[in-house]
């Protein structure tokens, strides 16, 4: 039992609190299926923003996903009033006794202030901020330390959060991230591999694409590693979100290709996504959410990493492969060397040291 709750008043209602973007979100999954497995009679609710709730939604070991929205500040100070006291009414009649903030977002650290939990969790700031430090170090009853270089994997740092209040992994398949695609995406992408005349596990899925998309690779390199698995007889489904960036960069790709391919590329939900990845013999992609996201369901992955730590954010939980160019000045942080958007580390990466992580990964994966 943790030095925080006696065994007569455990906790009963925690609320865990991660606003940032989808990748960062689905990486506090861990944090959920521990409290739970610790207290299995707690509620455990969640508050992302809104448009991250799907990385969330389905968890067995949430009870509640609420939600911020991302853009309310555009709707005008009066609406933006509303919402939020409609929200922090909605936190209160929840109780909670636990609070964990796992960003640096003033949300947490407000709420934590008005909800007064029992037990407040924030991160330890460093020593410098003056009187924004001291109001956020006194919104919380304990300070963990939130290490911001690339020493440890930022599941574990989410973790670190509930060690710091007694609460530890039992195993660890409890730190696995989890993402539960559905009922409807599976039967979704069910109908789309059928239609392609393929089944589950036998499948290469590349989503060579970011957000970020100066961590994407070189569009001729990633041509012929995928001509060179295709002309092998190993099927290739592409996918990559809408966005006017990473369609752009699709199209270019479609057109360097000489073998043919399956292509379901800005034309699935982050639900199908995450069905499509879990039922892929491996994965291949770049430091990405899509990338986390194959790690949640289990997919062999494959990944490129350059201006970002693989050690802080590599695939978790899953048998991978990072790919990287060994560069001394790796992970810099950087949009592309010189902040160019383009990375020499990246570029300099080639299709057979991709092939051979891919090989490796099917061999250990057969169909």
């Amino acid at each position: 039992m943790s030095d925080f709750f006696s065994a007569e008043r455990p906790p009963k209602r925690v609320l865990i609190v991660k606003l940032r973007h989808h990748g960062d979100v689905l990486l506090t999954s861990p944090v959920f299926t521990v409290l739970k497995k610790n207290y299995p009679d707690v509620e455990v609710d969640a508050l992302v923003y809104d448009d991250t709730q799907a990385m969330l939604t389905s968890h067995p070991y949430i009870d509640q996903v609420h939600t911020i929205g991302r853009n309310w500040r555009k709707k005008g100070w009066f609406a933006q009033f509303r919402l939020y006291r409609a929200l922090l009414n909605t936190l209160k009649a929840r109780q909670y006794d636990v609070l964990i903030n796992l960003t640096e977002h003033w949300h947490g650290a407000r709420l934590a202030r008005r909800l007064k939990p029992r037990v407040s969790v924030g991160f330890k700031p460093d020593k410098r901020g003056g009187l924004a430090r001291r109001r956020w170090v006194k919104s919380f009853t304990t300070l963990y330390p939130a290490i911001q270089d690339n020493s440890r994997h930022m599941v574990e740092v989410n973790l670190d959060a509930l060690r710091r209040i007694g609460i530890h992994p039992q195993t660890d398949a409890d730190k696995h991230t989890l993402f539960v695609p559905g009922d409807a995406a599976e039967a979704s992408i069910a109908e789309k591999l059928a239609s392609f005349g393929l089944t589950s596990q036998s499948y290469i899925l590349v989503h060579p694409t970011s957000r970020w998309m100066f961590k994407a690779w070189d569009i001729n390199k990633l041509a012929a590693t995928i001509d060179n698995l295709a002309a092998r007889g190993l099927p290739i489904i592409l996918s990559a979100a809408p966005s006017k960036e990473e369609t752009a960069y699709m199209d270019a790709l479609r057109a360097a290709l000489t073998q043919p391919v399956f292509d379901l590329s800005g034309q699935l939900n982050l639900k199908e996504l995450g069905a499509l990845m879990k039922h892929a013999r491996v994965y291949f992609g770049v430091d990405s959410m899509p990338m986390h996201l194959a790690s949640a369901v289990g997919t062999p992955t494959v990944a490129i990493f350059g201006p970002t730590g693989a050690i802080k954010w590599a695939p978790w939980g899953v048998n991978y492969r990072v790919i990287v160019a060994g560069f001394t000045c790796q992970p810099c942080g950087k949009a592309g060397c010189g902040d160019s958007g383009v990375s020499d580390c990246i570029t300099a990466i080639t299709p057979q040291m991709v092939l051979s992580a891919i090989d490796t990964l099917l061999l250990e994966n057969p169909a």
